[in-house]
């Protein structure tokens, strides 16, 4: 079905399988998994063009290697429409040979050139992907490709391997028309693909290649040593990666060692695989180590095959016991099984099969396989072991370095990297300023120790905290001079290091042997020196050591440049911030406030809050957060507290401030010219007024978390505010609710950065808050620090924003109120009363101005308003004059003419008066002025 060349078969399970029926019956057992994979990487059918890397290696070892070969197959191919293709072992295409030249120009993009990716994570079911992902020769025929695009095409794709370390380099893959399909393509890319690697193996030195046909001749002339495949990765197909690497990395050692040994290597999977290095000297003198490794279970029948010095490679197949007698017999008393030989230039061989698998064990027919892992010279094997360690401490590096955006940290993390693989101390000095963010005006004398940390902590360093000085010989000072790492392989000989302090280096002497001082710099500013010290016990640092240290030093101080960087930004981002907030609390009598604002550590957030004297001795509450972080959420948060401050102060009622709020921030969006009509800014917020007149607060809310309210007796409720939108979505309406509070009630304001987090139950915060808030007899600030210590999070990753007030009530006999029909006969009488009050409140002295205030405000009431008047005084902080009526129709103040007989009644009243205005009610409006005590 997979075959046919008119679409029915594949193209019908293929929409099967994409309407989600199950097709394993009519289809390869390969392609199928292939489908099931490209379905759950979420990879579509229609999917645009494929990733493309223009940073591969253009003269990788591979692409040398394959070359010549993929030449003579477009020389062999020429006049047809066959593609050619090599891809490395990521997918990404490196070479490409085309039949017809025309065919180039008629293929996609994609198609055309090196560096587009084919893996199967970008490319669904295709040749090179699935050759990788299978590790054998694969054919995709046109509709068992995944994409579209390739329903035309069919091909096949062997991956390439590294015949030492058996190791998948690459894949070679023929692509051509469906209906182009011929088996002998199969031997064709065996062929080709075998080419390969045999000029991968020529291109290793000629003594590695001298030890192998050594190894070779040796196991076949004395039947010492098997080989069923040459290269580790043959045998090892089901192998997870890390086991592959693990082997390689001991085979390294046991080379390296230049002794006969034997390794058991513990596998991720609970298997042990043995590993077994002996010496080998070939017939030109050289002498060198081979490593082979022997696997549990039974070894593979199948050929393997072998390179060998001829052109065609040595094809082995190893025999089960009891085998025909074309087997090449062996005596029995060796304890082998015999191998078949194959090809020109053959030469039997042999295996030695372990004592649980000699003839008379369970089963003699199946030994365990066992090949060829690592041929090389011991010192070569060091040097390989030395090169390798120090790149997984540069691979260490670069993942444990910089993980915080804390320049006292990140110096932490390299020393911490540096012990004990590199070094037995470390000790790394910054300036104060680097610390705090900024650049270092004199870095090579302002030096403070940062960090100390090694094996052991008696080691006499200079404490943390502690002013470093050193004198121009030291190899600190020189470093720094220079620029470049200085090293001294042997510290009593470093006289500049011990004349600068010779008590303390005769102490460091009977610990330490040598070092490697370098600086810190990076982008050209130096940010500090970090020394690497061994004790006597390790071999000294020498040349490739300080080459390593400079490199580890290099990529450190990038990261330590970075959070230096940060921390300047974040410190700036939170001084304005701060200087956003407010700076102090204003004077008032309605509440008793403490605030908090507790910046997030990653990075400084929008939020904000308010407290606002009202008219009426009443006070809002605002507590607002910003979207985002950094500087333009700071900016954002300061034009929209001063925004809410002034519609506050305008005496609009809680749901009109959110409406003009989210009228401004809509504006902001759209005025925005990076926000593409999308809307870059948003906030929500929570605004309060309490009257302690009437002790009753109206709040309402925009996406803001309500309240917390905690009543005298100690009772905690969440009031079930409607919620609203957030600011800045536009057309829908904010509800504002009234609560009553009794007096030394708690109202709790705090944004979201205190009760969510990214693995915090906020229901659970919420019942920890309730058990936190429910102390009556704590006060505003033992509230705010209990709330900060207990229920924020430690490492808080947004802004928290915190504000506790506690009501207070004006009491009534410091309120006097009268109402009064539309009669202006009755002014003379609210005038006397009124009078009458202040003498009783001992305020005789402020009578004229309230006389007169009141006189005009009732008069203004009756003539221009409607229904009945209500007058009231309201002794607080100052004296307070308030006239209400049922008419909406607000007061203007203007400057009469000298010929008016009018219109200076509120030119009056502004004179006489502290501050003045209008507020409207759910019935009308209400005309106040205040007036001072002290000018009274």
């Amino acid at each position: 079905m997979g075959r046919a060349t008119d679409g029915n078969g594949p193209t019908r399970s293929r929409e099967r399988f994409l309407q989600g029926e199950a097709v394993e019956a009519g289809v390869r057992v390969p392609i199928s998994n292939s489908w099931q994979r490209c379905r759950a990487l979420g990879l579509s059918p229609d999917q645009p063009g494929l990733p493309f890397r223009d940073d591969f290696e253009r003269d990788a070892r591979i692409v040398r290697a394959a070359g010549p070969v993929l030449d003579r197959l477009q020389s062999w191919f020429a006049g047809s429409r066959m593609n050619i293709a090599l891809a490395d072992g990521d997918g990404t295409v490196l070479l490409r040979r085309f039949g017809e030249t025309s065919l180039a120009r008629s293929l996609p993009a994609f198609q055309r050139v090196p560096g587009f990716v084919f893996a199967e994570q970008y490319a669904g079911t295709n040749g090179i992907g699935l050759a990788l992902a299978e590790r054998q020769l694969v054919q995709v025929y046109g509709a068992e490709h995944f994409a579209e695009r390739a329903q035309g095409n069919a091909c096949r794709a062997l991956p390439v391997r590294d015949p030492i370390s058996g190791r998948i380099e690459g894949v070679l893959c023929l692509g051509y028309p469906r209906s182009a399909e011929d088996p002998a393509l199969a031997g064709v890319i065996r062929r080709a693909a075998r080419a390969i690697e045999r000029r991968l193996l020529g291109q290793s030195s000629e003594r590695e290649r001298a030890l192998l046909r050594t190894y070779l001749d040796t196991s076949a002339e004395t039947a010492a040593g098997p080989h069923h495949s040459v290269g580790v990765g043959e045998l090892t197909l089901g192998m997870r990666p890390c086991d592959r690497a693990i082997l390689m990395e001991k085979a390294v050692e046991l080379i390296s060692c230049a002794q006969r040994a034997a390794v058991r290597v513990a596998l991720s999977d609970g298997r042990r695989v043995t590993l077994v290095s002996r010496p080998m000297t070939t017939a030109t003198g050289v002498e060198g180590f081979v490593t082979e490794a022997i696997l549990p279970g039974p070894a593979p029948y199948e050929p393997l095959l072998v390179p060998w010095a001829a052109e065609e490679p040595v094809r082995l197949t190893l025999v089960p016991a009891g085998a025909p007698s074309a087997a090449v017999p062996v005596p029995a008393a060796t304890g082998l099984v015999p191998l078949r030989a194959e090809g020109p230039g053959a030469v039997p061989s042999a295996v030695d099969v372990p004592d649980g698998a000699r003839p008379g064990s369970p089963d003699p027919a199946n030994p365990p396989a066992r090949g060829l892992v690592l041929v090389g010279e011991p010192h070569v094997g060091r040097y390989a072991l030395a090169a390798r360690r120090r790149l997984e401490l540069l691979t260490d590096a670069s993942t444990r370095i910089g993980t915080t955006l804390d320049v006292r940290r990140t110096a932490e993390e390299l020393a911490e990297t540096a012990v004990p693989r590199l070094a037995d101390y470390v000790t790394i000095d910054l300036p104060e300023a680097v610390l705090r963010g900024e650049e270092a005006a004199d870095p090579c004398s302002d030096l403070y120790r940062t960090v100390v940390h090694g094996i052991r902590d008696d080691c006499p360093f200079d404490p943390v905290g502690k002013r470093t000085d050193y004198g121009p010989a030291t190899p600190h000072q020189r470093c720094l001079t220079s620029g470049q790492a200085v090293l001294e392989p042997d510290l009593r000989s470093a006289m500049g290091w011990i004349d600068h302090d010779p008590l303390r280096a005769e102490t460091l002497l009977d610990q330490l042997s040598s070092l490697v001082a370098v600086p810190l710099v990076a982008r050209g500013v130096i940010l500090g020196v970090a020394v690497f010290y061994r004790g006597q016990h390790h071999a000294p640092f020498d040349d490739d050591d300080r080459s390593l240290v400079q490199e580890l030093a290099g990529r450190a101080a990038l990261s330590i440049d970075n959070a230096r960087r940060y921390t300047r930004e974040r410190s700036m981002v939170l001084a304005l911030q701060r200087s956003l907030l407010p700076q102090g609390l204003p004077d008032q009598d309605a509440v008793d406030v403490a605030h908090r604002y507790l910046p997030a550590e990653s990075d400084v957030g929008g939020d904000w809050y308010d407290v606002i004297p009202l008219s009426g001795t009443r006070v809002g509450l605002l507590v607002g957060d910003v979207v985002g972080h950094g500087m333009l959420s700071a900016a954002t948060m300061g034009r929209l507290r001063t925004a809410a401050r002034s519609f506050a102060e305008l005496d609009f009622s809680p749901d009109e401030v959110l409406t003009h709020l989210d009228n401004l921030v809509g504006r902001l969006d759209r005025e925005d010219p990076d926000a593409g009509g999308a809307g870059v800014f948003g906030a929500t917020c929570l605004y309060a007024v309490y009257d302690p007149t009437t002790q009753q607060c109206t709040m309402a809310r925009a996406g803001h978390p309500p309240p917390a309210l905690v009543r005298p007796d100690g009772t905690v409720s969440f009031p079930d505010l409607p919620a609203g939108p957030p600011l800045g979505l536009g057309g829908l309406p904010f509800e504002a609710v009234d609560i009553d509070l009794p007096e030394n009630s708690r109202l709790v304001l705090y944004t979201d950065g205190l009760i969510e987090g990214r693995d915090r139950d906020v229901d659970v915060v919420l019942d920890r808050l309730r058990d936190v808030l429910a102390h009556p007899e704590r006060t505003p600030d033992e509230i705010c620090e209990t709330v900060l210590d207990t229920v924020a999070p430690v490492h808080p990753h947004d802004d928290i924003a915190l504000l506790v007030a506690r009501t207070h009530a004006l009491a009534p006999e410091r309120i006097a109120s009268w109402d009064l029909p539309a009669d202006p006969a009755l002014v003379s009488d609210v005038r006397a009363a009124a009078l009458r009050q202040l003498a009783d409140w001992g305020l005789e002295e402020a009578g004229f101005a309230a006389e007169l205030m009141l006189s005009e405000l009732v008069t203004n009431a009756i003539r221009h308003g409607s229904g009945p008047v209500r007058v009231r005084l309201l002794h607080g902080r100052t004296l307070i004059c308030e006239v209400s009526d049922r008419s909406n129709t607000a007061p203007h103040l203007r400057r009469a003419a000298s010929t008016d007989e009018g219109g200076r009644g509120l030119f009056l009243v502004a004179q006489l008066a502290q501050s003045w205005g209008t507020r409207y009610i759910r019935q009308g409006k209400v005309i106040w002025a205040e007036c001072g005590l002290d000018a009274a």
